[in-house]
């Protein structure tokens, strides 16, 4: 299989590389520090038409595949945008998915072309306190009156549900105990976010200050059934159609903020003069900067081969995953070497790469863990016993 890109890939790289030097490490490092959401990166984007890569031409998107938007994602980040620049936008690229797929043709009408033209941002509402990954588990209602529903439960982890105006939401609409497997009677909603209606509190955390995670609870909040995607009660079948997507991404990510550390480290490397020599001329420094080298690409190649199996519509799963676990541990470990080459001003932020390694934590974590990843590889491709 040829991982190599076309010259239209070669294109979209060189563009997203050109548009990203408009934003340079101190854009990056003053929304690290405020905390100021990216708008003029996002506007940016959006308006150069990159939000829609991988949506439908006949909504304004460019009808590229998960490779291509792989590739865009990477690219942000290795610019030293990292996943302050990534998950700006992250959501954009790939969440609204179970709409394309599912949504009636209204829905996709309504919501789609405000997303690519950077009008709407989305977030992306499933995660529950007491739930976690066992999306089974939700216990957000949403109860059917007339023509529209309503809302009462609580979601975790929300990314940018303070700059939001819509959300894509899970919730139950029939009671677990009158279901025959816990994954039916869940519904998916594409719909407004209205933080007068949705309360939104946000949650300090170690990393990407400038792109927000929150609580939100819902008491009441009414939604029209024409929010809907798709039919009621086969919300988790949909959701997963954007699980393999987010994972390919979450890990192109990762590759480029590695990579971006490690450019970082070698540069410091060849210039940094301890006793009359470069420090990158010992091999203590020199090996660990190659195995870093060396984990990265095999992560890379891994975000190819998914990719290229989700675009050929082949089964993707396995190596989705595999990809997210190879990815986030050679990113870590990258940001990791990075601040260890640069000693003590590896600490400083005016290096930069200290925001790199508290970013690192995110692909580690989310959108799930690497030890499910190995549950999952050990079940569903070595066919050993399910464990949990």
């Amino acid at each position: 299989m040829d991982f190599s890109l076309s010259q239209d890939q070669q294109m979209l790289v060189a563009a997203i590389e050109q548009l990203c030097s408009g934003f340079d490490d101190e854009y990056w490092l003053t929304c690290d520090r405020t905390g100021e959401y990216p708008e003029a990166f996002y506007q940016r984007l959006a308006q150069a038409g990159w939000l829609g890569v991988a949506m439908p031409q006949e909504y304004g998107g460019a009808g590229l595949g998960i490779t291509e938007a792989a590739l865009m994602m990477k690219a942000i980040s290795r610019s030293g945008a990292g996943f302050t620049g990534a998950s700006a936008v992250h959501m954009n690229i790939f969440g609204l998915n179970p709409v394309v797929r599912f949504g009636s043709e209204e829905l996709k009408q309504r919501a789609l072309p405000p997303l690519i033209e950077g009008k709407d941002k989305a977030c992306f509402a499933v995660t529950e306190p007491d739930a976690g990954l066992d999306t089974t588990q939700l216990t957000t209602r949403a109860q059917k009156h007339g023509d529209h529903y309503r809302i009462y439960g609580r979601k975790i982890w929300i990314s940018t549900a303070q700059v939001a105006n819509k959300m894509l939401l899970l919730a139950r609409t029939t009671p677990k105990d009158q279901v025959s497997k816990a994954t039916e009677g869940l519904s998916l909603f594409y719909t407004d976010l209205d933080r007068s209606q949705v309360e939104v509190r946000e949650i300090e955390k170690l990393g990407r200050k400038a792109v927000d995670s929150n609580m939100l609870f819902f008491d009441g909040v009414e939604i029209p059934e024409c929010d809907r995607v798709g039919d009621e009660g086969k919300g988790f079948e949909y959701i997963l159609h954007g699980l393999n997507p987010e994972r390919i991404l979450i890990a192109a990510e990762a590759v480029g903020l590695g990579q971006v550390a490690l450019d970082k480290a070698v540069q410091y490397a060849k210039e940094r003069i301890v006793f009359n020599r470069p420090i990158g001329q010992n091999q203590g420094i020199q090996h660990p900067l190659a195995q870093c080298w060396m984990q990265l690409e095999a992560a890379d190649l891994m975000v190819s081969r998914a990719a290229a199996a989700y675009d050929a519509n082949e089964p993707a799963g396995a190596y989705a995953n595999t990809a997210k676990y190879l990815a986030a541990e050679a990113a870590f470990t990258s940001c990791q070497t990075a601040i260890q080459t640069l000693g003590g001003m590896g600490y400083a932020k005016e290096y930069h790469v200290e925001r790199y390694l508290r970013e690192s934590f995110i692909p580690r974590i989310a959108p799930v863990s690497p030890q499910l990843i190995m549950c999952f590889i050990a079940e569903k491709v070595l066919g050993l016993p399910k464990s949990y």
